[in-house]
């Protein structure tokens, strides 16, 4: 049991800190900067669903796609936390991560699907971080993945439902400074990721 609560508090932390929904609060407001309130809804509604079930493809069938294309536990999470350590160093610098630097977006809904589910909630860190936590595990695990991405997904909903409050009350600079806490993490993550990755290749660890 106690092994359990600390994977879901880890998972927790990757998810939170990788999705970052204070963070990506300001990006959607830009992105829907003019629109109204229903359309606005309708946009954070769809957002969130499509990026729900783009990462419980991927964390259910990760297991087929590394087989289908021959990817390697070890090389997967050496590639993915070298990507997952640059985008938290990226946020480390005041930098938004060229995964998510969007530019000249129309104000539609459109937007639900592209930018904001994909690759702003659903990116390739996201996708990695997701995929990592259900590598080699039981379906316990895998179920508590879903759970927590559910979860986080549900709390990004409601911070972008109450976007321009939250910015009202806290302000712009509170929320640089979460961001670059988030993008330590998330570098130590990715750091993480690596030497786990290193361990298994030559076998100092039980894969």
């Amino acid at each position: 049991m106690d092994d359990l609560i600390t994977f879901s508090i880890t998972v927790f932390t990757g998810f939170f800190a990788i999705t970052n929904p204070i963070s990506n609060m300001t990006v959607f407001l830009s992105l829907t900067q003019g629109a109204d309130e229903k359309t606005k809804a309708d946009i954070n509604k769809r957002a969130n669903i499509i990026a729900f079930i783009i990462v419980l493809v991927f964390v259910l069938l990760g297991k087929y796609i590394f087989e289908l294309f021959n990817i390697s536990i070890p090389a997967f999470k050496i590639t993915g936390g070298i990507l997952i350590f640059y985008i938290g160093f990226e946020m480390l610098q005041s930098k938004q991560s060229n995964v998510k630097n969007i530019k000249h977006v129309n104000i539609d809904e459109n937007i639900a699907v592209s930018p904001l589910a994909i690759p702003i909630l659903a990116g390739p860190g996201t996708i990695v971080t997701a995929m990592n936590f259900v590598s080699n595990v039981q379906a316990i695990h895998i179920a508590i993945v879903i759970a927590i991405f559910g979860f986080m997904s549900l709390l990004t909903y409601v911070t972008f439902r109450l976007s321009n409050l939250i910015v009202k009350l806290v302000g712009y600079n509170v929320i640089s400074v979460i961001g670059k806490i988030m993008g330590l993490i998330i570098a130590i993550i990715g750091t993480g990721m690596i030497i786990e990755g290193i361990k298994i290749s030559f076998h100092l660890i039980t894969t």
